[in-house]
């Protein structure tokens, strides 16, 4: 029935189309290079995904994502790995003979309409369009929709030619353009990265909506652009229906709006719709919502959330829905994951995406992520709004601070940011999932929280916060972002750190003294690449840990025993209204800096030691067991503290136990009391434990079961630990 419909609605005369009608061009584009860009090419004897990269173009082109950025350069220099002379003043200096590459596909068009309009979701670097051999226009920003009125070029009951050029590398891009800003990408793959469709309407066209939930009144903020592209004045009547996402029924309407616009003339409209009983969007219930506007010549569907999110410097917490909520997850690095040799075509499998986001995070106990140094395609926004999750969605920049030295820093053209980040904000700003603006990531420019978040806070209906990384909040209630990296040090040959030195955590970030909340969205400094080895910036780490003879396999235990540790340590402090691991997805490379922590990317299987430890130090009843000494004495008493906290809004209680195990899991003590916590409470437990009569290495054991399982089973925190013979008197 409904391919029927589709088909009435193609073949349809004009006067009876009132619905708008989305053509996909999604799917495999002829390919080719080129060094220069005035002349159109002819001939294509390459094949590429839509969406997708290059690198996955068949047969392969050399050398296709080789480009040293700037960034990158400055950070081999520091190394030593290449003189002073290497640095640049430019994006960076390809390694490639070759500048763009051309997309080409053709599709037909079985019906009259009176607008058409062409949307790439996202390219890099940069696109242009010709239509049937027409120039249509291009659009620099690589992180937004590229949105083009092909009304003039396009063949009405015929087959069209598109042509759409990209750059090879950012060194295309002029010097006010943002390709990215990163110092540990070491290759930068071009492409289509997002879908790309034809829209075909009758005036006026709705160029765009936006809906804001308020829950004080159950009700919905609607935005409406609109715009008459022909020639002649027009009058019509906008309407407006929200129902239930997959149900028809509807449960909130506008009063129609009778509008005229004149030829050419755009306006934006703005109405209130009261949604009776409305259902909240919550992480746990993640209730979705369409809106549906019609002109009588185009309509357009609007999926939305109704839930609000903000943070509180009094309280220095995060509210969703008017309640406190505790940010627990990790980090997604897309534009990274793009240089892996395995990457692929994954980011673009719906099945694969759905694991990474939906099925894996519920195992880990995450409820937020942040999109960090670069977007995602429109689709993972979609799949996040079904799973409920938080995101902290980052603009792809990171410029670095005072150790990066002055005359290194990107300098930003403000007029140019405004634009990119204004189109950003409008492709993303009706997904709930999106709660947070980031800026960048560990940069130091006045100009982010002076000129450009200024200027495009307001365009957000939503009222989101923005996060400003090192600069100061540029907002009363903005959210700071903490990245302590405890093994920093002593990865880089300094003083030695041990989980001994921890003390009751503050933030070090620069805009931890203003007294904000606090996000810890980056911390440990403890990589692996994904076969044990150390990454870049590990190298002299592991070797003062374990040892120059530690096996892969000593390497990725230690890792997920610290990283759980560290991530106990700072939840039970209640000093983060989040605290967000580094780094669940990116790349993974002999060469890398940093890595994540699959086994197997392509199945995306974790290792087993990072499922186990970390899925525990993120439980919603987190458990902290404060203990890190190397040993104990056999036959001693010890006080062990326990610290915990319960990020849901009812309480609980149930048995906290210390129990003593052998390596063969053999349990040799235990001491149990009980427990009760608070809704959204922290609660810190003495217990007097008494170690047996025996040595050897151990583990020392806090587990937490609460009564009647609700919080999904127990939550365990693990020390590793000697126990050494009582020293014996010689008197």
């Amino acid at each position: 029935m409904k391919f029927i419909l589709s088909l009435l609605l193609l073949f349809a005369p004009p006067s009876y189309c009132a619905e708008r009608i989305v053509l996909s061009l999604d799917g495999e584009w002829d390919i080719t290079d080129s060094k220069t860009a005035d002349r159109l090419p002819t001939h294509f004897d390459h094949k590429a995904p839509v969406p997708g990269l290059v690198h996955s173009s068949t047969p392969g082109f050399a050398d296709v994502d080789l480009f040293d950025s700037q960034q990158v350069i400055q950070n081999r220099v520091a190394q030593g790995k290449l003189p002073q002379t290497a640095l640049v003043r430019t994006a960076g200096v390809p390694r490639q003979d070759r500048n763009w590459f051309w997309y080409r596909r053709t599709f037909d068009i079985a019906v009259d309409r009176s607008v058409a309009v062409l949307r790439i979701n996202k390219a890099q670097f940069g696109a242009t369009v010709w239509l049937n051999g027409k120039k249509v226009g291009g659009h620099l920003p690589c992180f937004s929709a590229a949105v083009f009125d092909v009304t003039n070029a396009i063949r009405w009951r015929g087959k069209n030619d598109l042509l759409v050029r990209v750059g090879a590398h950012p060194g295309v891009l002029p010097e006010s353009v943002s390709a990215g800003t990163d110092f540990e990408k070491n290759r930068w793959t071009p492409g289509i990265y997002d879908s790309v469709s034809v829209q075909l309407s009758d005036n006026p066209v709705i160029e765009s909506v936006q809906v804001a939930p308020h829950l004080a009144d159950s009700s919905i903020v609607v935005q409406t652009r609109l715009r008459n592209y022909g020639s002649a004045a027009t009058s019509f009547q906008l309407t407006q229906n929200v129902h239930a996402w997959k149900s028809p029924d509807v449960d909130g309407s506008a009063t129609p709006q009778a509008i005229s616009l004149r030829p050419g003339e755009a306006k934006a409209v703005t109405q209130t719709i009261h949604i009776p009983n409305v259902k909240l969007w919550w992480p746990e219930d993640p209730n979705l919502y369409v809106l549906e506007t019609r002109t009588g010549g185009d309509s357009a569907s609007t999926r939305f959330g109704m839930r609000e999110f903000r943070f509180d410097t009094p309280t220095k917490r995060a509210y969703l829905n008017g309640r406190v909520y505790f940010m627990r997850g990790s980090n997604i690095t897309l534009h990274r994951f793009f240089e892996d040799p395995k990457s692929g075509t994954l980011p673009w499998n719906e099945h694969w995406v759905r694991k990474l986001l939906v099925t894996i995070p519920k195992q880990m106990n995450w409820n937020s992520f942040r999109f960090c140094i670069g977007p995602v395609p429109d689709k993972w926004l979609d799949i996040a709004d079904e799973a409920g999750l938080l995101i902290q969605n980052e603009y792809f920049v990171w410029t670095g601070h005072e150790w990066h030295g002055p005359e290194n820093q990107v300098h930003f053209n403000a007029a140019e940011m405004i634009a990119e980040y204004s189109e950003w904000m409008r492709d993303n700003w009706n997904h709930p999932s999106v709660v947070i603006w980031d800026a960048n990531n560990e940069t130091w420019d006045p100009m982010f929280g002076e000129q450009i978040i200024p200027a495009v806070r307001s365009l957000d209906l939503s009222h989101r916060l923005w996060e400003n990384s090192y600069n100061p909040p540029a907002g009363p209630d903005d959210p700071v972002e903490d990245h302590p990296y405890e093994f920093q040090a002593m990865a880089d040959g300094g003083q030695e750190f041990n989980m001994t030195s921890l003390e009751s955590p503050g933030g070090i970030t620069p805009g931890g003294t203003t007294g904000h909340a606090l996000i810890l969205n980056e911390y440990g400094w403890l990589w692996l690449n994904r076969d044990g080895s150390p990454t870049e910036l590990t190298k002299k780490l592991y070797p003062r840990l374990l040892g120059e003879n530690a096996s892969a396999k000593d390497r990725l235990e230690l890792n997920a025993y610290l990283l759980a540790g560290i991530t106990e340590y700072w939840r039970a402090y209640r000093q983060y209204a989040g605290v967000l691991h580094f780094v669940y997805l990116t790349g993974s490379d002999p060469e890398g800096y940093t890595s994540d922590h699959f086994h197997d990317v392509e199945r995306l299987d974790l290792n087993p030691e990072f499922m186990d430890y970390m899925s525990n130090a993120f439980a919603p009843m987190g458990v902290y067991l404060n203990f890190w000494k190397p040993s104990l004495t056999a036959g001693s008493t010890q006080s062990v503290q326990v610290m915990m906290v319960n990020d849901q809004p009812r309480p609980a209680e149930g048995s906290l136990t210390i129990a003593l195990e052998a390596v063969n899991g053999e349990l040799l003590g235990e001491k149990t009391t009980k427990f009760s916590l608070a809704p959204l409470g922290q609660q810190t437990y003495y217990i007097d434990f008494s170690v047996p009569e025996t040595t050897g290495k151990f583990l020392l054991k806090a587990i937490a079961n609460e009564t009647g399982g609700r919080s999904g089973g127990s939550t365990i925190s693990r020390r590793r630990v000697n126990i050494l013979a009582a020293k014996r008197d010689t008197d």
